[in-house]
């Protein structure tokens, strides 16, 4: 059964999601990363979710943690009780050292039962792909991204992927909205919502 249950997403533009919900973000600068990852986990922690973060060379993880201990209040009791957990890219899409579709896909998934046998509400997720640097990474990954709509419906996630405009072309960016329920993009100075028209895919529409 689906979960009509509404968790704040902590994102003013997005508002309320269900569990299940798979949306991602196109970033250019550590701002534009920040604006949404900060309150997005900040609710995450703030609604007794664990919180998991898997970072880039673009933003690594010791930067990541300074971002969140000066972005969350009381941030240091949240990592005392193990809610929040930071890892750098080469700890989970490239453990064992290549990418590996179904290894990554059975981490988040335990991860989740996990978090639920520990008595928390459910599990919100970031990860980043900045590290593919070919298109058979970038095929297999995609891959990855659509596999994750058919295993999250029925759990306790929320997952949010996040995109550098500077290593996406044209094809890439339409893979990545095709493969989310929406995206989130700066449009001159401010943040939109776009998302895969129903009819066919000549246009975006940006809400």
């Amino acid at each position: 059964m689906e979960s009509t249950e509404k968790r704040k997403s902590g994102i003013a533009l997005v508002g309320d999601l269900p569990w299940g919900s798979h949306f991602c973000q196109f970033y250019k600068t550590k701002k534009d990363l920040l604006d949404i990852l900060i309150p997005y986990f900040r609710a995450g922690l703030e609604s007794n979710e664990l919180c998991i973060w898997v970072t880039s060379d673009f933003f690594a993880a010791e930067e990541a943690l300074k971002a969140m201990k000066k972005g969350v209040p009381g941030f240091s009791e949240y990592q005392a009780k193990k809610q929040m957990e930071i890892f750098p890219h080469t700890d989970w899409y490239l453990k064992g050292g290549k990418f590996d579709l179904q290894r990554t896909l059975d981490m988040w998934m335990q991860k989740h039962d996990e978090a639920l046998s520990s008595g928390f509400d459910g599990m919100r997720v970031s990860g980043n792909p900045y590290w593919i640097d070919n298109k058979k990474d970038w095929d297999d990954f995609a891959c990855y991204e659509a596999e994750i709509n058919n295993v999250i419906g029925g759990t306790k996630l929320l997952v949010l992927c996040t995109y550098s405009l500077k290593k996406c072309g044209v094809v890439e960016i339409m893979d990545v909205i095709k493969n989310h329920e929406f995206a989130l993009a700066m449009n001159q100075g401010v943040w939109q919502i776009v998302r895969m028209p129903a009819n066919g895919h000549h246009h975006l529409d940006w809400d």
